[in-house]
């Protein structure tokens, strides 16, 4: 008579038993990968701040070049002033009072600091488009990593609930040989000893699900009940090209971050010439407007009632004036000089971070490169591990039952088998995220590559029933039972 190991096990939703806050974020039913992709896109707070700070860079530039524009002024100025003066004919006390109106214009011709200040500020403005873009590409590769995060801990929790489900059954049929008499107390101890500890895995793993949920939450400020699961169908194929050396190459030329970094050493050279530029001369042409009574101008009238030296207070007067202003800089207590050390050293430092980078993004695209390569042979491995391990269970039943093998020789290869299918899922998830981050360390990745993914998403898909492939659920739990 053959005893089969059950797999249909009862739906539970991932989100049950959540208590929801009073300002708790919209609830999404099943949800598929670009849905959640587009949510995190509309209400990922990391995104949004990323977005104001480029906001907020791009503002550089104006305020640079503000200081090559022309420079308008205006202003108005009234006063009071009382002056005792003692004279041959004795003393003599003159108030006056005025009300002065000006009016500047200044236009820099040549300003050296000004225009590398401005140089600098593009490159730093192009850092942040491009640091916006790496937080863009950053928001892909989280959204799939959160996403899958879901899948794995559902597929763990229902691999979990099916080996609890063979525990039961060993546990149960230990139970009933001890009945008969053959088998001893022994055997149905270490049946629940092992039902128990298959027991605290499942309520782990669903916990692992609850928390994998409220992550992909975060990331969205959503509330999902179920998500589309991937099929088997799945390619899992090397990566285009299966050449290091071609990753490594469009890294360097496509890597955000190392672009990024380029802009960096960019500003930090035009910083370097803007400090030096201090020691240069500076030419600005100047044109002013005043207008206001003869007093405030400083204009003095003669006449028989002028006094030597005080001008008298009455009719306006009108001065306009052009001209260039040069101003050479001969010493500044050594504050130019002090800024362009500085300001190289600063250039070293953000040249040999762009170095560190370079070597990081080499070693992470090979590193990665080897792994999803590793990932395509472990998917394949552990799938034939299920099947090798599901023989020898088959096989240690047998044994089990005509009294060649023991219990415990049963349930530690039925641990080994269920150790085998969330290793074949979990590599399955991992070349998945492999294959994103080589994507992203090369520079290309796009939310195309989540459209690719979409494709093999399955719309009812059910972890308890569809966390294996259908011609291996259809073997994982069978042992024998002999009469």
């Amino acid at each position: 008579m053959l005893r089969r190991l059950t797999l249909a096990l009862a739906v539970t939703a991932a989100s049950s038993g959540l208590a929801l806050a009073q300002n708790a974020p919209p609830v999404s039913a099943r949800t598929d990968l670009l849905s959640v992709y587009r949510q995190a896109v509309e209400n990922n707070a990391d995104l949004a701040a990323a977005r104001a700070q480029f906001m907020a860079a791009q503002e550089i530039i104006p305020q640079a070049r503000a200081g090559l524009l022309p420079n308008l002024s205006a202003g108005a100025e009234t006063s009071s002033t009382r002056t005792d003066v003692d004279t041959s004919a004795g003393s003599r006390s003159l108030e006056r009072s005025g009300t002065l109106y000006q009016a500047t214009l200044s236009q820099p011709i040549f300003r050296a600091d000004r225009w590398f200040q401005l140089q600098a500020a593009e490159a730093v403005n192009e850092q942040a488009a491009i640091e916006y873009s790496i937080a863009e590409q950053d928001l892909i590769r989280l959204t799939a990593q959160a996403y899958f995060a879901v899948l794995r801990a559902q597929d763990t929790l229902a691999a979990a609930k099916a080996e609890e489900s063979a525990f039961q059954r060993q546990l149960d049929q230990a139970d009933e040989r001890f009945e008969v008499g053959l088998s001893d107390r022994t055997d149905v101890l270490e049946a629940q000893a092992g039902f128990d500890t298959a027991r605290a895995n499942r309520l782990l793993a669903q916990r692992q699900v609850d928390d994998a949920f409220q992550a992909l939450s975060t990331l969205t400020n959503r509330q999902y009940l179920a998500l589309e699961g991937i099929e088997h169908s799945l390619p899992v194929l090397p990566p285009v090209p299966n050449d290091a050396s071609a990753w490594v190459d469009t890294a360097a030329r496509q890597n955000l971050d190392l672009q990024a970094v380029n802009q960096a050493v960019i500003a930090a050279e035009e910083t370097l010439r803007q400090r030096r530029a201090g020691h240069a001369p500076t030419l600005d042409a100047v044109a002013q407007y005043s207008r206001g009574d003869n007093d405030t101008l400083g204009f003095t009238n003669t006449g028989s009632e002028a006094v030597t030296g005080i001008p008298r207070y009455t009719g306006d007067v009108e001065q306009r004036s052009i001209g260039l202003r040069l101003n050479i800089p001969l010493y500044s207590g050594g504050l130019t000089t002090s800024q362009s050390r500085e300001a190289y050293h600063q250039l070293t430092q953000t040249e040999q971070q762009r170095e560190s980078l370079r070597r990081q993004v080499v070693e992470s695209t090979r590193n990665l490169h080897r792994a999803v390569n590793t990932d395509v042979e472990q998917v394949q491995a552990r799938r034939q591990s299920i099947i090798s391990n599901q023989s020898a269970l088959e096989a240690t039943d047998i044994g089990y039952q005509v009294g060649t093998r023991n219990i415990v020789d049963v349930l530690d290869t039925q641990r080994r088998l269920f150790a085998a299918v969330r290793d074949y899922n979990n590599a399955r998830y991992d070349y998945i995220l492999d294959s994103l981050r080589l994507k992203q360390a090369a520079g290309t990745l796009n939310p195309g590559d989540l459209e690719d993914l979409q494709r093999y998403l399955k719309a009812d898909y059910d972890p308890d029933s569809d966390f294996l492939p259908p011609d291996l659920s259809e073997n994982i739990g069978r042992p024998v039972r002999v009469d």
